[in-house]
């Protein structure tokens, strides 16, 4: 794997990463007059700092995994488990 694949499969992780990340310590608008029927817009505090630090945290150990999974031999078709001998 070179520097550019491996770099296309981080910003994919990172991605997939952030929207499962946005609604964690979410809030709705606490104002009784913009609140009438759910949430209304943007929450009051919504933490993007925290979320795209915590986005990069988890995207940098599931990159880091996949990668070893991917170099490995384990799941290698030449050796390895999904080895079909002829």
């Amino acid at each position: 794997m070179n520097w550019f694949t491996g770099f296309v499969l981080y910003v994919m992780i990172w991605w997939t990463m952030l929207f499962a990340v946005l609604p964690f310590w979410t809030r709705p608008v606490t104002d009784d007059a913009q609140v009438s029927g759910g949430w209304r817009g943007a929450p009051e505090r919504p933490l993007l700092l925290r979320k795209f630090l915590v986005t990069t945290l988890l995207a940098t150990v599931i990159w880091g995994g996949s990668i070893m999974l991917i170099t490995s031999q384990y799941l290698s078709f030449r050796s390895g488990i999904f080895y079909l001998p002829d």
